[in-house]
């Protein structure tokens, strides 16, 4: 493979981004447990994710030198509308989460963001035109599956999981038909939540229902759900924008299952029923995996063969004809 074509760098850089952003939000239950168990509620912890959001967010506007992009976003009605919209999706998202995680629902929000990547795939088919090989759509028929039993395990509606679900492959898609770099918009979606969030936080405060303040561990951890929140989503920004939002969504499989061990380690009931549903969607990982894996090799050896400037018959190899 050529190492100076841009295309390939750029693309595990992505595939690199992707990974890390699923690995903080597969252990950030944790966190807002923690902020839980010193008596915030899942309002208050998304206030404070706003409010400190916007200070990190607006950190890497200033270390991207972005102020410029910025004010041109503000200035696009049609961008910043968008934005507007993705800021009220992912605020959605973000205070279902907490609720789920903070009242012994962590295994319903992992069964969310096992979803959620099916949705992203007919999202890309749909909207982007993205191709689905009849691997992904095993994959896809295996998770369906899991999926229902899911539901019948259950014996009614999984809300939570639809809802986390459909709101950040909404999330997805908007940020992807935004033009507009990660760090820029990011810090427009911060600046707009962060202005119900203060005006929260300061009520909270003055009648004295807020946390902040009240003790060094909580308020380390309201001021450590700023970077919480910023990285792994510029993280996300920055890498959909440069893969098929298929593969971004199967990365996501990474999340849900850390969030599932969690659940199960901190005692949450898991019937045979439910445990099947999760191996219909864990075989579904594993199939669609070894193809991307399959497909990429083939894809790697085809550049290898045909990309200009690179040797590829057998006296190129050998000019000599000396032996291999």
């Amino acid at each position: 493979m050529n190492a100076s074509s841009p295309a390939h760098p750029e693309a595990r850089q992505a595939l690199t981004a992707g990974i890390i952003c699923y690995l903080i939000w597969g252990v950030i239950p944790l966190a807002f447990q923690q902020m839980g168990a010193h008596g915030a509620n899942p309002w208050e912890i998304l206030a404070h994710r706003s409010m400190w959001g916007v200070v990190w967010a607006a950190g890497l506007v200033i270390l991207a030198r972005q102020s410029s992009q910025v004010m041109a976003v503000l200035k696009d009605p049609r961008t910043f509308g968008f934005l507007v919209l993705s800021s009220l999706v992912i605020a959605t998202n973000w205070v279902t989460y907490i609720l789920a995680v903070n009242n012994g629902r962590t295994l319903d929000a992992a069964l969310g963001y096992y979803l959620n990547p099916l949705l992203n795939m007919a999202a890309g088919a749909w909207l982007f035109r993205e191709k689905i090989t009849r691997i992904g759509f095993v994959a896809i028929g295996l998770a369906v599956i899991g999926v229902v039993i899911q539901t019948i395990a259950l014996g009614h509606a999984p809300w939570i999981s639809l809802i986390l679900a459909c709101s950040f492959s909404l999330y997805g898609i908007i940020r992807k038909r935004v033009s507009a770099d990660a760090q820029t918009g990011l810090f427009v979606e911060c600046l707009i939540l962060s202005v119900p969030a203060l005006a929260w936080v300061i009520w909270l405060q003055l009648s004295g229902q807020g946390h902040f303040g009240t003790a060094w561990p909580i308020s380390l951890w309201l001021l450590f759900s700023g970077p919480l929140t910023v990285i792994p989503l510029m993280l996300f920004s920055w890498a959909a924008r440069r893969m098929p939002l298929s593969t971004m969504g199967f990365l996501q499989y990474i999340a849900p299952t850390m969030v599932f061990v969690i659940g199960m380690l901190q005692g949450e009931s898991l019937s045979l029923l439910r445990g099947i549903s999760f191996g219909f969607i864990w075989a579904a990982v594993a199939i669609f995996t070894a193809g991307a894996v399959h497909n990429a090799r083939k894809k790697a050896a085809a550049i290898t063969e045909f990309e200009p400037g690179l040797v590829t018959t057998p006296q190129e190899r050998n000019p000599d004809n000396q032996p291999d």
